[in-house]
């Protein structure tokens, strides 16, 4: 025991300083993609080459709706002019809140987990957030099995047909004021299985989402930046369009 205190020692605190201070390492954030400056001359080469319908148009205007990336780096790859990217995390958007959760609960926040269908992606980022290196428990967050003891519903997966009911069994047995946080890119828009005979467009199609963390999956520090978003301890981003830059 004696040799590993002092190897920690020797080696010194691992953990990422986010949010005190931004975390710079690499590979933190696979990113997402950005068009403010992308032309409307190649629009429809774009439009054509995103198989989830990210980027739309509309009065010479290009968006990009992160909520619906999958990360297929299709508008970076093989594409002329490739759309800019940027390789920020804080992605999380939010809703007007229908309920102040109170100091008291700033510090020490149980959050349940759903997998509603998920391929394991999101849910393997979710479960790095007990690690070492993000350690969510530094920030007061805590994983709990029984929806009765959780204060934030994190749901990952599109809500297959199968999962809707006991979606809203736990939703419905938390007691208020809770949070609902969607995360990744089938949570939020059903992905590349939206519109399919099995499953939701998302959760909002079954439950309230006061929070949506975009990504697919959704890098850890992404998910830590939503959890602080729904207890007001960090603002959310600032919306999910952009405008294109006519050629």
């Amino acid at each position: 025991m004696s040799q590993w205190v002092l190897h920690g020692i020797l080696r010194g605190k691992k953990t990422t300083a986010y949010p005190a201070r931004p975390e710079t390492a690499a590979g933190v954030s696979p990113g997402r993609p950005v068009a403010d400056h992308y032309p409307v001359s190649a629009l429809e080469a774009l439009l054509a080459r995103c198989p989830t319908r990210v980027f739309s148009s509309r009065d010479g205007q290009i968006t990009a709706d992160p909520r619906r990336c999958i990360h297929c780096y299709r508008c970076v790859r093989g594409l002329e002019p490739p759309v800019d990217w940027s390789n920020t995390y804080e992605w999380a958007l939010a809703h007007e809140p229908r309920h102040e959760l109170g100091r008291a609960f700033r510090g020490s926040i149980h959050i349940c987990v759903v997998d509603a269908g998920d391929c394991g992606a999101c849910l393997n980022e979710v479960k790095q957030l007990n690690n070492p290196y993000y350690n969510l428990h530094r920030l007061g967050f805590f994983i709990t099995p029984t929806p009765r003891h959780a204060d934030i519903l994190l749901v990952v997966g599109p809500v297959t047909d199968q999962m809707r009911p006991a979606l809203r069994k736990v939703y419905e047995a938390m007691p208020a004021p809770k949070r609902v946080v969607a995360v990744g890119a089938c949570a939020l828009s059903g992905g590349v299985f939206a519109g399919s005979f099995a499953c939701a467009r998302g959760v909002a199609e079954v439950l309230p989402v006061d929070v949506q963390v975009p990504g697919n999956p959704a890098p850890p520090l992404a998910i830590l930046h939503g959890l602080l978003v729904a207890t007001g301890r960090q603002v959310p981003a600032v919306g999910a369009g952009s405008k294109a830059v006519p050629a």
